[in-house]
């Protein structure tokens, strides 16, 4: 004799009837094939199982009302205290609801093709909602770091540090541990955050990104520090000098010029490879036939004309000091060659001398500062270091006084 169908009451009845028994077989069947769930301390296990009986409580409101839909996610995941969606992966959620119908359909068979059906519709509706919420969560997640390396970037274009940006970095998951160094250029139309990211990692190097105005500044950081092992597994080596990297990060700038800060050796301190930067940007107009990317200690002529301190100060430094301090043979030869429009027998005649002597000092001048006054770029760089050091010199000799 057939059994006859239950009415639509009566089945709401009955599975109201079973809930905690459907709630009680859950939490055993997680046990029993959830290696995951076991591992969870009491708490987060409490929490686990409080989504599954809210998804069975859920389904039973919804079988009543299909039009309660939208509010599956909040029924169902509402129950859960905020850090389990940060412990439980979406692939653990899936796993959970999957076990959920599993449980609920076993015990559910015999009642009814219309009731089977339910099943199979909100187990879907319920898995979409699941991704609904990951999906927001990530997208809050997305901001908030987009936000946090913005303050970070700010921070090391200002200079203006405080206690809290070590941490601030580690939040972004930043992997750089060795060298630093800060490219600028024009932002592009269309930013590809992430293909940016996978041509850093790519050159064992890892970026923080920011975006001011039509300018895109990126602080490249060496995942090791330079002279560490090559990694086989990857087909670029780690020995990339940051130039090689800007060159190859170039294609994803705007058109315009593009311009690398000085090497720094850490993240701290990045905002002296920065200030060389956007000063090096701001000028690098002024050089017609500037390359694309070009290193801003390749524009301290133009940076010193504009007022930049930190390009005098190099000037003065790396180039007019040492030559000072090891011949002054060797800077007044570098003076008398390119006052004469680097001619080597103009310069000879002044000096006294013979040209293959003038060609020998300019070659001691260079194994010296790693300037060659032979070439045209390079005898600017260095006549602009002759003329603001001996400014210098002047600018420090004692005063007489009026007799």
């Amino acid at each position: 004799m057939a059994t006859k169908p239950r009415t639509k009451a009566e089945t709401l009845a009955w599975l109201r009837t079973i809930a905690g028994e459907l709630s009680t077989q859950t939490l055993k069947r997680l046990e029993d094939t959830l290696p995951w769930y076991g591992d969870m301390p009491p708490s987060r296990r409490s929490a686990v199982g409080l989504v599954a009986q809210a998804g069975i409580s859920s389904f039973i409101s919804w079988f009543d009302d299909p039009r309660s839909t939208p509010w599956i996610a909040a029924d169902v995941f509402g129950a859960a205290p905020r850090e389990l969606l940060r412990s439980v992966s979406l692939q653990q959620t899936l796993q959970l609801i999957r076990v959920t119908v599993e449980v609920v359909e076993d015990r559910v068979k015999d009642g009814g093709e219309p009731l089977r059906e339910a099943i199979l519709l909100y187990s879907r509706e319920i898995a979409f909602a699941a991704a609904d919420v990951y999906a927001r969560a990530a997208e809050a997640r997305g901001l908030w770091d987009a936000r946090l390396e913005a303050l970070v970037v700010d921070s090391i274009l200002s200079g203006e540090y405080d206690d809290e940006l070590p941490s601030r970095i580690a939040a972004l998951g930043w992997h750089g541990h060795g060298e630093v160094a800060v490219l600028v250029g024009t932002a592009p139309k269309q930013l590809d955050i992430d293909q940016v990211r996978r041509a850093a990692r790519h050159m064992h190097a890892d970026v923080l990104i920011g975006v001011q105005g039509n300018r895109l500044v990126l602080v490249i950081g060496r995942s090791d520090p330079l002279g560490g092992e090559p990694d086989e597994t990857i087909g670029t080596s780690p020995a990339l000098t940051f130039m090689e990297m800007a060159t190859q990060l170039e294609p994803h700038f705007g058109q315009g010029h593009l311009v690398l800060g000085h090497e720094v050796p850490n993240l701290v301190d990045a905002s002296k490879s920065a200030k060389a930067a956007l000063a090096g940007f701001a000028v690098a107009r002024s050089w017609r036939h500037a390359p694309r990317p070009v290193h801003a200690d390749d524009l301290l002529p133009e940076r010193a004309l504009a007022g930049d301190p930190l390009a005098r100060a190099t000037l003065v430094h790396r180039i007019y000091r040492p030559l000072q301090a090891h011949s002054t043979e060797l800077l007044t030869t570098l003076w008398s060659y390119l006052d004469n429009g680097r001619s080597l027998e103009a310069t000879a005649r002044e000096l006294f001398v013979h040209p293959n002597t003038v060609r020998y000092r300019l070659k001691r001048v260079s194994d010296v500062i790693g300037w060659d006054a032979t070439g045209a770029r390079e005898a600017l760089i260095l006549q602009s270091a002759l003329i603001i050091g001996s400014m210098s010199d002047h600018e420090h000799q004692p005063r007489r006084r009026p007799s």
